[in-house]
């Protein structure tokens, strides 16, 4: 009896230390997900997982029930800056997403405890925006739980959720355009005057035209080599339908990227400019 009782022990000890070493696949593996938008970046940590061939949304996800947006811990989204999700203003800071899915209507929520496993300590008094969203039915099959940050412009872009043959778009803005602008003026008073970057940032969002053809000429006066410069001010000046200062560019545009590995395209593109105006 006493060699049983020390051999049970043994493969008791034996099991336990193999456990510890023991290393096996996810069924719902952590990801991490990180993107440059506006003037910082936003990230989401989830965890994801996958159908196997199970009913989803309707199913294993329940409707019209909170749902962590995942599995295991809620996820989480850091945001580097204020920003609009759904239309409310949220602060920068990290915060749990949860949903509750529906068949037409999908409820987004954004809470501020970051303790919570699941669902389990979620406390309504902690959101801090709440909105919905219709869901919209794609075709191909979406095995894993997929989060995805796409369709980014300077001040816009959308968080994705897909899951099964559903895609859920939640709408995030920054509201940056007077903060920039206040910092380009800051930066056009410094030793380093980065002339080239705001005309090309107020060209691409249309705003205060009239200074990015001013910050723009001066860039070219810096370097009047930058075929570059010379075809932004050519596109500003377009805009504002300055003829002669648009033609005057494009033509020194092209003169100046002659020998350059991108002579043909600047010529292409800065005739078109010329032609424009015939």
């Amino acid at each position: 009896m006493r060699y049983i009782t020390l051999a049970l022990l043994f493969v008791g000890l034996s099991t336990t230390t193999f456990a510890q070493g023991l290393k096996l696949p996810a069924l719902s593996p952590t990801a991490s997900i990180q993107q440059s938008f506006s003037t910082s970046e936003i990230k989401i940590d989830y965890s994801r997982p996958s159908a196997r061939d199970r009913k989803i949304f309707g199913g294993l996800v329940a409707y019209g029930e909170l749902w962590r947006t995942g599995a295991n811990a809620s996820t989480k989204i850091t945001l580097g800056e204020d920003m609009y999700i759904g239309g409310s203003r949220v602060e920068a800071g990290t915060y749990s997403l949860y949903t509750i899915p529906g068949a037409k209507e999908w409820t987004i929520i954004i809470n501020k405890s970051l303790k919570n496993w699941g669902n389990s300590g979620y406390n309504a008094d902690e959101d801090v925006a709440r909105f919905t969203v219709a869901p919209k039915s794609i075709n191909n099959m979406i095995e894993t739980f997929t989060i995805t940050i796409g369709d980014i412009t300077f001040n816009t872009c959308n968080i994705v959720l897909k899951w099964e043959h559903t895609k859920v778009i939640i709408p995030v803005k920054a509201d940056n355009a007077e903060r920039i602008a206040k910092d380009i003026t800051k930066a056009v008073e410094n030793p380093s005057i980065p002339y080239y970057q705001a005309a090309s940032y107020y060209y691409t969002t249309g705003q205060h035209l009239d200074k990015a053809l001013e910050y723009v000429t001066k860039a070219t006066e810096e370097r009047s080599d930058a075929f570059w410069m010379w075809h932004l001010k050519a596109k500003i000046a377009k805009k504002l339908n300055k003829k002669d200062v648009a033609i005057a560019a494009a033509n020194k545009a092209i003169e100046v990227s002659k020998g350059s590995s991108y002579e043909a395209e600047q010529k292409r593109n800065n005739e078109l400019i010329i032609n424009s105006f015939k």
